[in-house]
């Protein structure tokens, strides 16, 4: 089966917003978010499929207990039992998607969510940073021949290698590396944006950002350091109270960076050298040769007479040397743009 290509470095920028546990466990707020992300001009909406029991295990031991982020304090089990998104919305949520026009996926975190998303037939699967070690699941979603994002949070540069390997053997062949700082939220000195087309060059993939920090500006900035696919979290109210609201987006702030990304990739353009159609205009302000008082037949030019100055109607300033010291051929008026037939000559330098 052939799918549709989703990124690559060719495309437009690929913009996911990221619902995650924004829905605070309500269907109906799940399909507003949905709805909202469309308006906001995201290109697809991404859950992440998992229940606690196939993401950790119900245990409050020390090695469970969260320490060091927002969610400090909470068991793993607890916490993911706040946030997963139930297995039975995703059909109903795929299919608002569908009709909204956006790409609908998510972040399987064990086989049994690979298999269950295959059966919905999504268009490519992520692999989350935290994930990016499991080498059996990067193996078990490149054998379903999808593309494939992968963020590379607290990743080492010998772990990315190992990944992509992985998912190379078995099959894979559409890769986009996502740069990532796990933190949440994630600290602009601490996102080395320059990363971004590395990444793309040593491993030979498509590269992008998978964004925790707060605000617009850092994923406009990857667009202009080279991503070609931009992930961010995406709320309808920040003020609310849920797992990851805090280092979401709100729709308002959404489209704004959707706007900001649009505007940098057309800036971006390509290597290009020649007079743009909206400089046509402007080239006549160049500087040229000009006679700048009035002069008799015969008389000499010098610095006096002619001088490089805008606009760019008279003979180029390269030949500035050539013309002083030789005489005009007859008389001239100030203002008059210079041009090789008012200046006698004995040889063929012009």
């Amino acid at each position: 089966m052939t799918h549709k290509t989703l990124f690559s470095k060719e495309s437009p920028v690929f913009i996911i917003a990221e619902m995650s546990a924004n829905h605070d466990r309500d269907f109906d707020r799940a399909v507003d978010i949905i709805k909202a992300a469309a308006e906001a001009g995201a290109d697809a909406i991404k859950l992440q499929t998992y229940t606690p029991d196939t993401i950790t295990m119900d245990c409050d031991s020390d090695l469970f207990t969260i320490k060091g982020t927002i969610w400090e304090g909470r068991t793993l089990y607890d916490l993911y039992g706040e946030a997963y998104t139930p297995w039975e919305w995703h059909g109903p949520l795929k299919k608002v998607a569908d009709d909204l026009g956006l790409v609908f996926f998510s972040t399987p975190f064990d086989f049994t969510a690979v298999d269950f998303l295959e059966e919905l037939d999504v268009p490519c699967h992520k692999i989350a940073s935290f994930e990016m070690v499991d080498i059996p699941l990067i193996r078990k979603v490149a054998s379903t021949g999808k593309p494939v994002i992968m963020s590379t949070g607290m990743a080492t540069e010998e772990e990315i290698e190992e990944a992509v390997a992985a998912f190379r053997d078995a099959g894979g062949t559409e890769l986009a590396l996502l740069k990532c700082t796990s933190a949440y939220p994630a600290p602009p000195e601490e996102m080395n944006l320059r990363t971004i087309p590395y990444l793309a060059e040593r491993f030979n993939v498509t590269a992008g950002l998978s964004d925790h920090t707060l605000g617009i500006e850092i994923p406009i900035a990857a667009v202009a350091a080279g991503a070609q696919v931009i992930e961010k979290h995406f709320c309808l109210n920040r003020g609310e109270d849920g797992p990851d609201t805090s280092f979401s987006l709100e729709p308002a702030e959404f489209k704004a960076m959707v706007e900001g990304v649009r505007k940098v990739e057309k800036a971006l353009g390509t290597i290009h050298f020649s007079v743009t159609s909206k400089q046509k205009d402007s080239t006549r302000f160049r500087r040229s040769l000009f006679v700048v008082r009035d002069m008799e037949a015969g008389e000499t030019f010098t610095p006096e007479t002619v001088r490089s100055i805008r606009p760019g109607d008279g003979l180029h300033t390269r030949h500035y040397e050539e013309v002083l010291g030789r005489q005009a051929t007859r008389a001239l008026k100030k203002g008059e743009p210079l041009d090789w037939d008012m200046v006698k000559h004995n040889d063929n330098k012009h």
